[in-house]
């Protein structure tokens, strides 16, 4: 079996950030269903010196567009880091998956080898579009994923592994009769 590399990238930011949207919608439902306000949620921290959950999910979404982008050949679109409220972070994965949804299979197939320049504050991280990809990209996107995952299980909202696998995308379809 071969895989693409926009088998192997497109569709597993859109799943995620589905997800990543649907953790959102059960925090504010427990939090509602507690009596709390939901927003409180979005400063939530593991540990003083981490990003609260409105950073996380600031960075999920721009690893997903930064990814997306840079294995296209474009340049990631910028969003402001403005997002607070359960309503602003949602909408912040809306324009996420937008974007990734506007890239194409073959924006992306081809360009396993091509030259993908990351600039960082001190220095340029150059990669192949397989490596970036796998090695920087998707484990980068994961991280903020599953520490926002992480923040919302601390703050007792009752989520599980399968929230965080298939909150509103279904893992495998049903085979044809």
């Amino acid at each position: 079996m071969s895989l693409s590399l926009y088998e192997a990238s497109i569709p597993v930011y859109l799943q995620m950030l589905r997800n990543l949207a649907a953790l959102l919608d059960k925090a504010e439902a427990h939090a509602k269903a507690e009596g709390r306000d939901p927003d409180a949620y979005a400063g939530a921290r593991l540990i003083e010196d981490m990003h609260p959950l409105n950073r996380q999910i600031h960075m999920a979404s721009d690893a997903a567009k930064g990814g997306a982008a840079r294995l296209a050949g474009l340049a990631p679109p910028s969003f402001p880091d403005v997002e607070t409220t359960f309503p602003e972070l949602r909408e912040r994965i809306g324009k996420t998956i937008a974007f990734v949804e506007s890239v194409k299979p073959e924006q992306v197939n081809g360009r396993e080898e091509a030259t993908i320049e990351l600039p960082l504050p001190n220095r340029t991280l150059t990669f192949t579009g397989r490596d970036f990809l796998l090695k920087f990209s998707l484990p980068n996107f994961f991280f903020h994923v599953t520490t926002a995952y992480a923040l919302l299980r601390k703050e007792g909202v009752p989520l599980g592994k399968l929230d965080y696998l298939a909150g509103a995308v279904p893992l495998a379809q049903a085979e044809p009769a």
